[in-house]
């Protein structure tokens, strides 16, 4: 090293690299003492509430015009048929709640469809079923 005037000089590379390790080093310091400040703030009143644990029940709203029974009915039809079924007539249903070993409760009820009707999407399953859907927004 080449001592001028008592200043260290170190090289361009030297410089670029203690730079970086300086901007890391201060960026850690910034984000310590930010996350320790930092405090959840509570929801707003129009806002659901956030469950306190992982173990906590959550139970969401209800649309108007269905019950939880037709909520979670229609969710557990959705799941055992998903996508690729539709459109489908009632073979097709009972056919994919098999191949999918849903609950014998919706196996049971598809049995109840009309034999040629064809459905779109669950929403017409459940229409068909009598299960109460959502009003529609006018």
């Amino acid at each position: 090293m080449v001592m001028e005037h008592g200043m260290d000089k170190t090289g361009p590379a030297r410089d670029d690299m203690m730079k970086k390790q300086l901007r890391g080093q201060l960026t850690l310091d910034r984000s310590l003492r930010t996350d320790e400040n930092r405090e959840l703030e509570p929801a707003g009143e129009d806002q659901p509430t956030a469950a306190p644990s992982p173990e906590s029940v959550y139970r969401g709203g209800t649309p108007h015009g269905m019950s939880e029974r037709d909520v979670g009915l229609r969710s557990e039809f959705a799941q055992y048929l998903g996508r690729s079924v539709y459109p489908a007539e009632r073979n097709d249903v009972l056919r994919a709640l098999r191949r999918n070993h849903a609950p014998d409760l919706l196996v049971s009820m598809a049995e109840q469809l009309p034999a040629h009707h064809r459905y779109d999407n669950v929403q017409g399953i459940a229409e068909s079923l009598g299960l109460g859907t959502e009003d529609r927004r006018s």
